[in-house]
């Protein structure tokens, strides 16, 4: 772990752009070896049609990885995790709804990381899967017992990502309009990017969305997410010893990588025009684009082509239906947080309905969460 939090540059960064996870890439080496992307791309069938357990057909050497990777790290805290793990039962629909609109439009300004997502095709053709995939990694990982469990659903659905990884890495730079200037795919500083897009960036939506934790909260939100990180493959002289170094980290990051792109802006429409497209009714459709511009400030928005919208009128259509009334201060931050917060539940229910395509499972919560959440959707 590194305990500066001013200690990453540019100069420092930019290296890490060339490296990638030995552990994972060796595997997909030698399945691309012995079956070419055949190989792979029945391995991700695998993946797909059986997120848990994992099936005993698949090859040794993939067996053998799911063996080397499974152990967590000594620095590990189970009470930080238990800690974590209750952030996240107090007020896990707001969570989902900051990474949806805030978590992710943070990856889509990399420049050079948001063109590798658009050309996975589907990020840009079937947004809806890429929220449901997220959703279920964070609902995986922070259930109760997600990342403590031995051979616990968290730490198998970060083992399956971390070979999706692998496999991205190997197959991107095949794509036609690949350009070396993008770096190795999901290299290290995206890897560290993404991480703080769930960890430090939550916490900094949770915070301007009004909602108050503890320091010890907060640490124990980011030793979650430092677990997660370290599974999937980072390095940990890129993992932060506490908030403050996971602030500096995602303010280096944003400092070398970020800006406008067409292919963010691409990544940032789709995105906003689905969560639209699936919340019920229409009174909620803005919400979420408000909601990013809030969460990315001017300059960032503007970047990923988010057009503001006056929160005053973006709140009020939902206040009226839950047939709540905050007078002239309609756009204050306890309007924001009620609005957010409803606008999490119906984006959750939403996702439980949604079909995910061919044999993928439905996205799945634990019926604790959906209880405490009041979240009622049958799948």
């Amino acid at each position: 772990m590194f305990s500066d939090p001013g200690q990453w540059t540019s100069d420092k960064l930019q290296p890490l752009r060339s490296v990638g996870d030995p552990l994972a890439d060796d595997v997909v080496t030698e399945l691309f070896a012995d079956g070419g992307i055949a190989s792979m791309n029945d391995l991700m069938r695998h993946f797909v049609a059986n997120e848990y357990p994992v099936p005993a057909s698949l090859p040794r050497v993939v067996q053998d990885y799911l063996e080397q990777s499974r152990d967590l790290p000594p620095w590990v805290d189970p009470a930080k995790i238990k800690a974590g793990e209750d952030v996240f039962w107090r007020f896990g629909p707001q969570l989902i709804l900051v990474l949806t609109c805030y978590g992710l439009p943070f990856c889509y300004l990399g420049t050079n990381g948001a063109p590798v997502l658009a050309m996975t095709n589907r990020l840009v053709s079937n947004p809806t899967r890429r929220i449901v995939e997220t959703a279920q990694l964070v609902v995986d990982v922070m259930r109760p017992g997600g990342l403590t469990s031995q051979g616990g659903r968290g730490r198998l659905t970060i083992q399956k990502v971390r070979l999706m990884h692998a496999a991205v890495r190997r197959l991107a730079p095949m794509a036609p309009g690949w350009k070396a200037e993008f770096g190795l795919p999901v290299n290290q500083e995206d890897l560290a990017g993404t991480l703080m897009s769930f960890s430090w960036i939550s916490l900094d939506g949770l915070e301007k969305l009004g909602v108050e934790l503890s320091d010890d909260d907060r640490e124990a939100y980011i030793h979650c997410w430092n677990v997660v990180g370290h599974q999937l493959g980072l390095r940990d002289e890129l993992i932060p010893a506490n908030v403050a170094c996971a602030k500096g980290l995602a303010d280096a990051i944003s400092a070398h990588e970020f800006g406008p792109s067409a292919a963010g802006q691409e990544l940032t429409s789709a995105l906003m025009k689905m969560i639209a497209h699936i919340l019920p009714g229409n009174a909620f459709d803005k919400v979420p684009q408000a909601l990013a511009h809030h969460f990315l400030g001017e300059k960032a928005s503007g970047w990923l082509g988010l057009q503001p919208f006056p929160m005053a009128e973006v709140v009020a259509a939902p206040l009226r239906i839950a047939g709540v009334l905050f007078g002239e201060a309609v756009a204050d931050s306890v309007a924001i947080r009620h609005v957010a917060t409803q606008t999490g539940k119906l984006l959750i229910g939403a996702i439980l309905l949604v079909e995910r395509g061919g044999k993928r499972p439905s996205f799945a919560i634990p019926a604790d969460l959906k209880q405490q959440w009041g979240v009622n959707w049958t799948s």
